[in-house]
């Protein structure tokens, strides 16, 4: 892979995160397939590569993919703006995260915790997800500047969807971290919106 499509995977796994926010806050659903590959790129701490960090592929990162295209598409038609919100707002929130040294080492302490469970339970067992939900809760939402969710309150005031959507934020601050350790940075997807377009639909296809 090249550098730039390497930094694509992260954003990839950036939009993946949103849309699936995005999912759960309007329908209640997302496959336990997609939930696992978010959730699983907290627990890689070495990859040799970055599509290590979600699995070995990225099959499950093609609506993340598609929310990025069409973000950088421009297309008012296709513009999956609640995605797009999200998943600006999660880069804004990561560099915040960078400058709290003391935090960082707090949700690696827990993130190790939250790898025993996950070997006595599953990686999408409820107990996991909470672990992981309040992880977020304890440190990012605590930052004055927080991720509003918007979607169908039915869905929103179950605890189980709840637990998911922080699980997911957490899991694409972890995207955004890595998407900026790969040289990535905001403007990018104003600046170089032709040469990224140009990276992704090959990916887009595989996936």
């Amino acid at each position: 892979m090249t550098p730039r499509q390497e930094q694509l995977v992260a954003l990839g796994g950036i939009f993946e995160a949103a849309y699936l926010v995005d999912k759960i806050a309007k329908t209640g659903q997302a496959s336990e397939a997609d939930l696992g590959c978010m959730l699983g790129s907290l627990l890689v701490r070495d990859p040799k590569d970055t599509l290590e960090v979600y699995g070995g592929d990225d099959l499950n990162l093609r609506d993340g993919y598609r929310a990025l295209a069409s973000a950088l598409e421009r297309n008012t038609a296709s513009l999956q703006r609640e995605p797009l919100r999200y998943a600006l707002a999660l880069v804004a929130l990561e560099r915040q995260l960078d400058k709290r040294g003391d935090m960082l080492q707090l949700i690696a302490n827990r993130l190790g915790q939250i790898q025993q469970q996950v070997q006595h339970f599953g990686l999408v067992h409820d107990n996991v997800i909470a672990a992981f939900g309040g992880l977020y809760e304890d440190t990012l939402s605590t930052f004055r500047h927080r991720i509003q969710v918007h979607g169908d309150m039915r869905y929103l005031q179950q605890s189980g969807n709840a637990a998911k959507i922080r699980a997911l934020l957490l899991a694409g601050i972890r995207s955004a971290r890595l998407w900026r350790q790969l040289g990535g940075y905001r403007w990018q997807m104003v600046f170089s919106r032709r040469k990224l377009l140009d990276e992704l639909y090959p990916l887009l296809r595989q996936s």
